[in-house]
């Protein structure tokens, strides 16, 4: 049986840099070839760094980085978490806040989370952008979307607005975190938990007690962004 990302042992403080990255490859479930191309290394020169015949290098280390956003921090020295930014939803409450006109800060899009079926990637256009957020503790590299209903509700109340960051790959989850998870006939906000009857199903949560979760299988899920930042107020255009 596969083993859930949450039941494989995150190195101690004695680790190296190469234990932190095998444990990376373990929880991603790939090979090591298909481990390297997904963080655009040659698959030789991975091998080659988890056999310790070369050394980990300062590109090698963004490359890792970037494309499986984990903390560089963590990976470099072990310290705080592997996905530093997956530790918690950041709420940022206020009674209003001002979308202004120019590109200063993260853009917000007139795109509801939850409505329709396209790609997210594919409506993230020029077009689409009414303005930009710039407050503290927003990231302005993730796009901002509007929320509707009441699934998430008091974590995300209708109407609020939230920041999104882009996942690589949707086969590494963090558990218990909320994503925007985009099926074949849907766009859903919940909290991600495994299925321990069925590690090939992953459960979708709702904060509301008055939604019932739901069960899909890992292989339905087409995209993946996690919610970094909930801004939690009205909003003036």
């Amino acid at each position: 049986m596969q083993q859930l990302i949450d039941e494989i042992k995150i190195p101690g403080e004695r680790a190296t840099v190469l234990d932190r990255l095998r444990y990376l490859l373990n929880i991603s479930h790939k090979t090591q070839a298909r481990f390297a191309r997904l963080i655009n290394i040659d698959p030789s020169s991975m091998s080659k760094v988890l056999a310790g015949k070369m050394s980990v290098t300062e590109p090698f280390v963004n490359r890792v980085v970037v494309n499986l956003g984990v903390s560089k921090e963590w990976l470099l020295n072990g310290h705080g978490t592997p996905f530093a930014k997956g530790e918690g939803v950041k709420d940022i409450s206020a009674e209003t806040v001002t979308i202004r006109p120019m590109p200063k800060g993260a853009p917000v899009y007139d795109i509801d989370a939850t409505a329709g079926v396209m790609p997210l990637g594919r409506q993230f256009t020029e077009d689409k952008i009414i303005g930009y957020l710039d407050i503290p503790g927003l990231d302005p590299r993730n796009p901002v979307i509007r929320v509707t209903g009441d699934s998430m509700q008091p974590a995300i109340p209708d109407g609020s607005l939230i920041a999104i960051r882009p996942i690589n790959d949707p086969s590494i989850i963090l558990w218990g975190s909320t994503y925007l998870i985009q099926l074949e006939d849907y766009r859903l906000v919940k909290v991600v938990k495994p299925c321990r009857e069925d590690p090939a199903k992953v459960i979708l949560h709702s904060e509301n007690p008055a939604y019932d979760d739901m069960e899909v299988p890992r292989t339905a899920i087409v995209r993946l962004f996690l919610v970094e930042t909930v801004i939690n107020c009205r909003y003036l255009a």
